[in-house]
């Protein structure tokens, strides 16, 4: 079993406030899609604000919202992203959110156990967004293994098309 857990954060650019009617759909599977993330196999643990979500942390402006979970590798994840209830939800993300002309999603490698902070995650997409992919920081579509995997920093990829 590997000493590394796999990081991520997202964030996304709201097209109107969270409490407007055009995010109702969205903050209404809130409780439901965490819900769904945290009785995955391979969960390990998700950033949370006030209340059960976080929603209210804004680290990059009133109009960001940022996501963050850990989970034990990238299987796990994957499978949640693409292969639950996450995926129909995400297809949606159009409608309420505006596409980013940057990076939006970042990937990392954290020591089993260790709760990244928003600082630090907001700092890994900035390497993202400054030098590309990377050990240090990734993306589904170009991801590093662990750093304790037989063949540590090596390439590889999800081979899947994001559901959004």
């Amino acid at each position: 079993m590997s000493n590394w857990q796999l990081a991520q954060l997202n964030v996304a650019l709201l097209k109107a406030p969270l409490d407007s009617p055009e995010l109702k759909d969205f903050v209404d599977n809130l409780d439901r899609i965490n819900e769904l993330a945290e009785s995955s196999p391979g969960f390990a643990w998700r950033l949370k604000g006030d209340g059960n979500d976080a929603t209210s942390l804004r680290p990059l402006g009133d109009n960001v919202l940022v996501n963050m979970s850990v989970w034990r590798d990238a299987e796990a994840l994957k499978n949640y992203v693409y292969q639950t209830a996450h995926a129909q939800i995400m297809r949606r993300r159009r409608e309420w959110f505006t596409r980013m002309a940057e990076a939006y999603l970042v990937l990392w490698w954290v020591p089993a156990g260790h709760q990244p902070t928003v600082a630090e995650a907001v700092a890994r997409l900035q390497l993202l967004r400054e030098k590309g992919p990377s050990p240090e920081a990734f993306t589904f579509g170009e991801a590093f293994t662990a750093p304790d995997a037989n063949n540590a920093g090596e390439r590889f990829s999800f081979n899947d098309t994001c559901p959004a």
